[in-house]
């Protein structure tokens, strides 16, 4: 959530400020601001309610020339959405402009006592109060930007990601972070900020990931320098970012959604290249080369995730149990931070989350870490917070996920979490050599498979028009597709604002049952299993009270396909893999539904892509 964007150059900054929110736009916000200093030395604060393109239409009679300045969309927390509580925030006597990502919990005591001194507020927001919290520290103590930074920094409490502009020191710009992800991109003569690298590939591949409490100087005409909340000289790496520009375009598709949806046969192939050999005779982690012991003598796992994450841990959980037999239990990374967890040493604490900078997975992390367990992390985004903050663990590589509402980043989170689970019971000796390889063969498999899916899209936007009538939905599913029916009635509720609850298909004798009627469409994941039976009964049962069926079903299906009104098959595959199949279709309704009912699905309402507080 919020994007923070800055430059300090030979170019027009507004350019590449203005460009560089528009590649956060899939984080969420709700209005947009600039800030800028010009060759006269003056500071500028433009700001608008609404999207980027408001703020760009703002601007249009404004002056918008300089070569140093930064730029922010905001999600509102602390205030309602409006342009006076959009970034940036001048200080009181306006030499300041700050943009802020965070919270900072103690603002209220701190206004107070400005208000005290005789400071005026003109915004409801936490980030107005730091910036003025700045200015009185530099005035008071007579100190320079940098020290009133750092000053500030020790009396506030909370989580942030700084970027501020002082016009009597026009050549600087400085940046801090705390808990929200901050990088600095390096170039010729030129430095870019962001929250992401997606507005700097552009212009740089080398960058720099700024650790918690790291302040950035940035000057211009000299090399970075970042330092110490204590003002210790620091030596962060220089990385190279291995993100294309192409990757952050949409590439022809309406939506982001939508090319994301299409990109997982590609996406998961580069998952598991160089991961399961391509005879399928073996699978390769360096995390369980290189801490064997800690993973494979683990009395018990602990997931701890969010959201779609949380869905992919339900899939993890079962297919770590089914091959390695060993207990493992999935948490709410909100829930287990604060609820006193029984955690500690011989435990494996798993956290999955596709950005890396989820605010409540984060803490939950940094708490069993505190109580000696051993930290394995699951993500996407290279370089970010909880990958640093984690013992080993293993990306997805799925390339960036731009559309709000997560596809292939679940199913590469399923991937890779089916690759751990046969390669840790393989390490255990609680795998057969036989089920071993024919997980692998499928694993191989399955690009080609979700292809076959994928050319059903046009008969599913059919299917979907439909259904756009639907007050509510109900999604059911048995084993390992339980969790898959959650996540199709999460993405239905994501981006097309229609309420869906996702069920285990028995549990709908035990009270959803008495919700169906001809008004209720039920999705119902029917595919030949053990349980096939079951859930052919379940079909019945809701056909009998009218409700209307959307059945996925194994290919060649002569049961199901009989009695439910609408039918999506999707072909063979190993019983463990499923989800990775079951869940396309279940994307596809949810993105069609949306789009028929004329929703945005790639900037949802509401919705932040990376959710860095709580």
């Amino acid at each position: 959530m919020c994007g923070i964007v800055g430059y300090l150059g030979h170019r027009q900054a507004y350019d590449v400020l203005i460009k560089g929110l528009k590649r956060l736009e899939y984080r969420g916000y709700d209005s947009a601001g600039v800030a800028m200093i010009n060759d006269n030395n003056k500071l500028s604060v433009y700001k608008a309610k609404g999207k980027v393109a408001d703020l760009e239409a703002y601007c249009e009679d404004k002056d918008i020339t300089g070569t140093i300045g930064i730029a922010h969309t905001r999600w509102a927390t602390h205030g309602e959405p409006s342009s006076k509580n959009a970034h940036p925030h001048y200080s009181q006597t306006q030499n300041l402009a700050m943009i802020h990502n965070g919270i900072i919990e103690n603002y209220a005591d701190i206004k107070a006592k400005l208000i005290k001194e005789g400071v005026e507020f003109h915004s409801d927001t936490d980030t107005e109060v730091l910036v003025q919290l700045i200015e009185y520290i530099q005035t008071k103590k007579n100190l320079d930007l940098l020290h009133s930074v750092q000053v500030a920094m020790h009396i506030v409490v909370g989580a942030y990601a700084i970027a501020i502009l002082d016009k009597n020191n026009p050549g600087t710009l400085i940046a801090a972070r705390k808990q929200s992800p901050l990088v600095v991109g390096v170039g010729e003569n030129e430095f870019f900020l962001a929250s992401d690298a997606s507005p700097i590939v552009e212009y740089t591949n080398q960058v720099v990931y700024l650790e918690d409490e790291n302040v950035a100087v940035i000057e211009r005409g000299k090399e970075l320098r970042v330092v110490s909340m204590l003002n210790a000289e620091l030596h962060p790496e220089i990385k190279k970012v291995e993100l294309t520009l192409g990757q952050i375009e949409k590439g022809g598709y309406p939506h982001f959604m939508l090319k994301e949806i299409f990109e997982q046969p590609e996406c998961l192939k580069t998952c598991m290249r160089g991961r399961v050999s391509d005879d399928s005779q073996q699978v390769i982690l360096s995390a369980l080369i290189d801490y064997r012991k800690e993973l494979v003598d683990a009395k018990r796992y602990i997931i701890v995730a969010c959201g779609t994450s949380w869905h992919a841990a339900l899939i993890g959980k079962q297919l770590i149990e089914d091959f390695a037999r060993i207990p493992v239990e999935v948490e709410y990374a909100s829930e287990f931070r604060y609820r006193n967890p029984i955690v500690g040493p011989g435990d494996v604490v798993m956290a999955i989350s596709q950005s890396g900078e989820t605010a409540d997975t984060l803490a939950a992390i940094q708490l069993a870490k505190s109580k000696g367990a051993f930290i394995f992390g699951v993500c996407n985004a290279i370089g970010s917070s909880i990958p640093r903050a984690t013992n080993t663990g293993i990306y997805i590589h799925v390339g960036p996920e731009i559309g709000v509402a997560s596809t292939k980043a679940f199913t590469g989170q399923v991937t890779v979490l089916s690759m751990f689970a046969v390669a840790l019971g393989e390490a255990k000796g609680t795998i057969t050599k036989q089920d071993y390889l024919s997980v692998l063969k499928g694993l191989n498999e399955i690009p080609a498979l979700i292809e076959k899916v994928l050319e059903q899209n046009d008969r599913i936007k059919l299917i979907s028009r439909t259904f756009t009538y639907a007050r509510n939905f109900l999604y059911l599913g048995r084993g390992k597709n339980y969790p898959v029916a959650l996540e199709g009635a999460l993405k239905l509720k994501e981006i097309s604002y229609i309420h869906a609850e996702g069920y285990p298909a028995a549990e709908m004798k035990h009270g959803p049952i008495a919700l169906i009627d001809s008004d209720m469409p039920v999705v119902a994941i029917a595919l030949k299993s053990a349980l096939y039976e079951k859930l052919l009964s379940n079909i019945q049962e809701i056909k009998a009270r009218k409700g209307r069926v959307i059945a996925i079903v194994s290919e060649g299906d002569d049961k199901v396909s009989r009695i439910a009104d609408e039918v999506i098959e999707i072909p063979q595959c190993h019983d463990a893999l499923t989800p990775l199949l079951t869940s396309i279709p279940l994307q596809l309704l949810a993105y069609h539904i949306a789009t028929c009912k004329g929703k945005d699905v790639d900037q949802p309402r509401n919705l932040a892509k990376s959710v860095t507080v709580e």
